[in-house]
């Protein structure tokens, strides 16, 4: 069991940079001033002390023997390595990461790069993650303790644990717990992000979806899986052509040294810009249409082992390498549910516990007698659901949020849900009914337009996150 491997970041927050010294105002004089001129004890002077404090003393019959000088002193406690906006990444983040990965590269065998290689990766996935934190807090993004719990009791069952046995589990590998559960925190954070800015804004236009299953007839089956491997040399959005001329020579050496049956995964680790760097480029096993557009048509040409020619793509330069193919199961028969549901969110005027309340007592009146779909109508604040009713047709498996789908597989016919909560906000949800159904071609379809979604949102993601990083202040010459 390693639970570590289920954090992707460990990340540790600390102070900007002091060291210890006399105090403000004492002899030494060598404390930092962290409030600029004025702001500070006394006239804002460092070990200015009573240079005008009364008569000079008198004299002494006999000199003194000097007094050495007092020795500076101090211990450094953390060092900034990089401004980030308003914020920063910290030397012991860095070192703290830059382990953690070497360790689980060095477990998985991949060679590894230089020292100097690595800790640029690590930075820069550092960066990235502090801007994605900054934004968060910006909009007012907040994962609820009742999230982290599912999180971390999703964690504990895939280990055999119970929730509570999980922390004993987690100090045994030598973690503090507070410390692993406020990265699960972040983490959660990250993905609520990438859904609300990026995934929530992916189209798809029944044209696109038409042409998609055209497509799908000649594309890496839905039946087989493939493991495949990817190194992204990016491209700044407004590069010179002499900028984009080289990193198009980079791209290719690179590929050379792929092609020569160099390791896939440190070249990833030593090149990469994409986030499955540190991962050693690896995508793990996907079926044919959950690959990203740009590689579906790839892969499907490319024989276990082999390596691509160098694809081009508005995020940069792309190299794939497919590492193995295997047959992929699929039913025939699925399990559909019929549901329908009510979704309030927290603001500024109301808080968590009194959204639940207020469901808590929608549901009462409608177990009472009165109509779920008018309460859904009126309330709801899912307008793809409300104008329904709060009716969300009939849906497969991995149609809805984990922890939506967990507590509608719970119930019972015309049974409806106590109030819980999901990354989207509090629900109330009833169960009208269940089926077995056979796909069809409009379930094809369906799964279609949710493949053609997940493949398309690979890319915008690194678009995304670029579009971030660039708009951003980041300083490391510090």
């Amino acid at each position: 069991m390693n639970l570590k491997k289920l954090s992707l970041l460990i990340l540790f927050f600390a102070a900007v940079p002091v060291t210890y010294g006399q105090g403000i105002g004492g002899d030494s004089g060598d404390f930092p001033d962290l409030h600029g001129p004025g702001t500070g004890a006394g006239d804002g002077k460092h070990g200015a002390r009573g240079s005008k404090g009364g008569p000079p003393p008198p004299p002494r019959a006999t000199p003194a023997a000097p007094v050495a000088a007092r020795p500076k002193s101090g211990v450094l406690l953390d060092k900034v390595v990089a401004v980030v906006n308003e914020g920063m990444v910290t030397e012991s983040e860095l070192e703290e990461q830059t382990a953690s990965i070497r360790d689980r590269l060095a477990a998985q065998k991949t060679q590894l790069p230089p020292d100097d290689v690595m800790r640029k990766q690590v930075l820069d996935r550092l960066i990235i993650q502090e801007i994605q934190n900054q934004r968060a807090k910006r909009i007012g993004l907040k994962i609820t303790d009742e999230q982290v719990n599912a999180a971390m009791n999703d964690i504990a069952q895939r280990n055999n644990l119970t929730l509570a046995q999980l922390p004993a589990a987690i100090s045994e590998q030598g973690l503090d717990y507070a410390s692993y559960r406020d990265n699960i925190r972040r983490e959660i954070t990250m993905q609520a992000l990438r859904q609300r800015d990026v995934l929530s804004k992916i189209n798809v236009t029944p044209r696109e979806l038409d042409l998609y299953m055209e497509r799908m007839k000649k594309m890496p089956s839905d039946q087989m899986q493939y493991n495949v491997s990817h190194i992204l040399i990016a491209v700044p959005e407004d590069g010179a052509q002499s900028q984009v001329d080289k990193l198009a020579a980079k791209a290719e050496e690179v590929r050379a040294h792929a092609a020569a049956n160099e390791d896939f995964a440190k070249l990833a680790v030593a090149n990469s810009n994409s986030q499955t760097a540190l991962e050693g480029g690896a995508l793990g096993w996907r079926r044919g249409p959950e690959l990203p557009t740009f590689l579906a048509d790839v892969v499907v040409t490319l024989k276990p082992g082999e390596v691509s020619q160098v694809m081009r793509t508005p995020t940069g330069f792309h190299i794939i390498k497919l590492n193995e193919v295997r047959s992929a199961t699929g039913n025939m028969i699925v399990d559909q549910t019929h549901a329908r549901h009510i979704l309030m969110r927290p603001n500024a005027l109301q808080d968590d516990a009194t959204v639940r309340q207020k469901l808590s007592g929608i549901r009462e009146k409608i177990l009472k007698g009165e109509d779920f779909a008018a309460f859904a109508s009126s309330m709801s604040e899912d307008p793809g659901s409300a104008v329904n009713g709060g009716d969300l047709g009939w849906s497969g498996p991995d149609s809805f949020d984990p922890e939506f789908e967990a507590k509608l597989n719970a119930l019972s016919d015309n049974e409806i849900s106590e109030p819980f909560h999901t990354q989207f906000g509090w629900h109330i949800v009833q169960l009208l009914g269940r089926r077995k159904f056979d796909t069809t071609q409009d379930a094809l379809r369906d799964r279609a337009f949710r493949q053609l979604r997940e493949s398309k949102a690979d890319e915008e993601t690194e678009l995304w996150l670029r579009r971030l990083r660039d708009e951003a202040f980041v300083d490391t010459d510090v």
